[in-house]
């Protein structure tokens, strides 16, 4: 068989270029994926092996405001939107606040680390006393950073049902001032 080279290249150039354009989607999913080897985290600083959480502060920020764009439900650890939003001055003031969290409640009876948060967080604090205890409740007091007000902690109180509004609590001396009333429900 024999082939018109001619032929081949007129009809080619008919035919566009694809034009390809980075999926931001899947890089963002790739940025916030935990390693495949990750060990079980006890504690939040364990669950910092993401590309979020090592690469230069200037390129996560970059990456996570092309790719949120007008997307408020992008998955992203709670530090990055405070962050990006300018209320927090860094990164490193994130995993501050969550280690010292971790400091207190680590240390207490009852508190255990939960490092299966949705995509993209950094896990949170469940009070198992408060779950099927003497009240019955089948859902712990949970203890979890946020974005949603400048003292970064909410604590979702121990619940059957439908879940509570989150109570906002002044950081981590309001949350070790509260403990003893979080705590208090069996």
């Amino acid at each position: 068989m024999t082939v018109d080279v001619d032929q081949l290249v007129s009809r080619d150039a008919a035919v566009p270029t694809p034009r390809l354009e980075p999926m931001l989607d899947l890089e963002w999913s790739q940025a916030i994926e935990l390693p495949r080897f990750a060990l079980p985290a006890t504690r939040p600083a364990e669950l910092r092996q993401a590309w979020v959480h090592r690469a230069p502060e200037d390129a996560v920020l970059g990456l996570y405001r092309r790719t949120s764009g007008a997307d408020d439900a992008l998955p992203a650890p709670w530090w990055l939107r405070a962050v990006a939003s300018g209320r927090l001055e860094s990164r490193e003031l994130g995993f501050r606040i969550e280690d010292r969290v971790a400091q207190l409640l680590g240390k207490r009876m009852g508190w255990e680390f939960v490092p299966w948060a949705a995509d993209g967080e950094s896990g949170y604090w469940e009070f198992m006393p408060s779950e099927r205890g003497k009240s019955g409740h089948s859902i712990p007091t949970t203890v979890l950073n946020t974005d949603r007000h400048d003292g970064w902690i909410d604590v979702l109180p121990a619940h059957s049902a439908r879940a509570p509004e989150p109570v906002a609590v002044a950081g981590l001396a309001g949350l070790r001032s509260r403990l003893g009333e979080f705590e208090a429900v069996r």
